[in-house]
């Protein structure tokens, strides 16, 4: 475990200089907003072009291209609908409170002229491959356009890594978790199996992607959506205060609500932002990839399709799973859990959540990005425990940013230990130690506890637990295609199947692994792929005008043909 601890600790420094750094969101939105103006709002403007594109209404036979409109769109999403949507929007709004979502819908509306622009362009300068498929995406543009090899290879390695970082291992390890808690079925069971089907459906390549997508993506949408607007109608008399939660905090900070130690307005939004670019990818360039593999003569109008990836990835299903979880209020809550052993923190001082100025230091002190000092230190000691309870005092335990209440302290079997167990640095020292008892619960497990509040009761969990399985298996599924395009690119394609086989065991893995490590990893290879693709696309805002205009006119020329 000390290990794993020293993996996550150096992940956080590297993070906070990619996607936790200050500039981060500002230049994702930045980007956004500048083509947004640039192009004039195509996200509105060309939004009913889009949906009559993607129907097929100007579809060619003869158009070059292994996918339909439809199929790219369903494998780009099965690519951004997955943990993102539930898991991840739990976690924002665990750690940056309300506010998170508003942030989330910022990335999404600038996020769906970003992801116009990186598809459009990577799409005009995809290249077919020996086997006789398309290859495309943000590294092709970057060699071909820009002559900037090296931009492009970073890119293509960031996209392997990122692939395993951020599509592959957080995958599973929400699929393992819920199915253990739901279904209690081991997590290395679950792995297992899902590892198999993945290698099955991957090694037929981007055309049963596609057809594996465009029946699982819709279907599953569907019932989360219905799912979600039933537990929204059971607490109807919340969904105003959830807004009001939601604009409230927007630039004040969450102040603490219930057992939540809210966070500042830059913690906030960075939350926001990230897990915002997390789900919808908008930005990232890695959807660009499998829309580089549509039939089509025309790149604009690729692009115009992709453009409603972050509508109906965050703008629609995280909404819902924002309000489910806000309404319910669970979310603000302590619930029994098992604590992760990285979620839990002991610290010098007894505090209590009835304390205001206990509360202040806590928000202090969780806040990683505070302005000031945090008073609050690491406990070093021991604890005395009797059947499992404390009887000594002098330490707080903070679980999931929350204070921990009703501890218990467990061996290996699962018994009440008595006697002294030793604590360096706020953390503990024996690490088969097993603590339960109440705190506040994040990720999967709290968007599958507010799905059983509402009219399905107990059986609101299922939908989520099914709705994860389907949606963050797709997700897998697709990022294995943008793994294998990147490694074409960068080895050929003998590289393709070591690949993939290396994806599969990885998948398998992230089954059993820390989740805050898999989580911390997916921060940083986000990054690495979404800061290269943003230079890339604005130094080509030129070439990107001129390829919308010529499609509007040859656009014309054909209607009036």
């Amino acid at each position: 475990m000390e290990i794993v601890e020293t993996i996550n600790d150096a992940l956080i420094f590297i993070d906070g200089y990619l996607g936790s750094a200050g500039y981060f969101p500002y230049l994702l939105i930045g980007v956004g907003v500048f083509f947004t103006l640039y192009l004039g709002f195509p996200q509105i403007r060309y939004f009913g072009q889009a949906t009559r594109i993607v129907r097929g209404q100007y579809a060619k036979k003869d158009s070059p291209g292994d996918t339909s409109h439809f199929q790219a769109l369903t494998t780009a999403l099965s690519g951004t609908v997955g943990t993102g949507n539930i898991g991840g929007v739990a976690l924002a709004i665990f750690i940056g409170g309300p506010a998170a979502l508003f942030w989330m819908w910022v990335t999404a509306f600038f996020g769906m002229t970003t992801k116009f622009v990186e598809v459009t362009l990577s799409h005009k300068y995809r290249e077919k491959t020996e086997d006789g498929t398309m290859a495309g995406g943000p590294m092709y543009f970057m060699e071909k356009k820009l002559n900037m090899k090296w931009l492009a290879v970073l890119f293509a390695m960031a996209t392997i890594i990122s692939s395993i970082g951020s599509g592959n291992m957080p995958q599973i390890n929400n699929i393992a978790e819920v199915m253990n808690s739901t279904f209690h079925i081991e997590k290395w069971v679950t792995g297992g199996v899902l590892a198999v089907l993945l290698a099955l459906v991957i090694i037929g390549g981007i055309k049963r992607i596609a057809k594996v997508a465009e029946k699982v993506v819709p279907f599953m949408a569907v019932i989360y959506v219905l799912g979600a607007l039933l537990v929204i109608a059971y607490n109807y008399q919340n969904i105003l205060p959830s807004f009001q939660a939601i604009f409230g905090s927007i630039f004040s900070g969450s102040s603490a609500v219930g057992g939540f130690l809210g966070a500042s307005f830059a913690y906030a939004m960075d939350r926001g932002v990230n897990r915002g670019l997390f789900s919808n990818e908008a930005g990232q360039g890695s959807a660009a990839i499998a829309h580089s593999a549509a039939k089509g003569k025309e790149p604009a109008s690729e692009g115009m399709v992709s453009l409603l990836e972050p509508f109906i990835d965050t703008i629609i299903i995280c909404t819902l799973t924002g309000l489910v979880i806000l309404s319910s209020g669970v979310w603000s809550e302590k619930h029994f859990n098992k604590f992760d052993r990285s979620d839990m923190e002991f610290v010098v001082g007894d505090y209590t959540d009835a304390n205001d100025e206990h509360v202040k230091k806590l928000m202090i002190h969780l806040d990683e990005k505070r302005s000031v000092p945090s008073e609050i230190k690491p406990f070093t000691g021991t604890i005395s425990l009797q059947e499992g309870k404390v009887i000594s005092d002098g330490f707080t335990l903070l679980n999931a940013r929350s204070i921990a209440e009703e501890v218990t302290y467990l061996d290996s079997e699962g018994n009440p230990l008595t006697g002294e167990i030793p604590v360096s640095e706020g953390r503990l020292e024996d690490t088969s130690i097993t603590v339960q008892g109440k705190s506040l619960i994040h990720s999967a497990n709290l968007t599958a506890l507010a799905f059983t509040k509402g009219y399905m009761g107990e059986s609101g969990k299922y939908i989520v637990s099914l709705g994860l399985l389907l949606f963050a298996f797709t997700t897998a599924i697709a990022w294995s295609y943008y793994g294998d395009r990147a490694s074409i690119y960068l080895f050929g394609p003998k590289a393709v199947m070591p690949y993939r086989v290396a994806f599969v065991a990885l998948f398998f893995l992230g089954a059993i692994v820390d989740s805050t490590v898999v989580w911390t990893l997916a921060y940083v290879t986000v990054a690495l792929m979404t800061i290269p693709n943003l230079i890339g696309i604005t130094l080509l805002h030129k070439d990107m005008k001129n390829t919308v205009k010529d499609y509007w006119k040859n656009f014309k020329q054909d209607q009036a043909d």
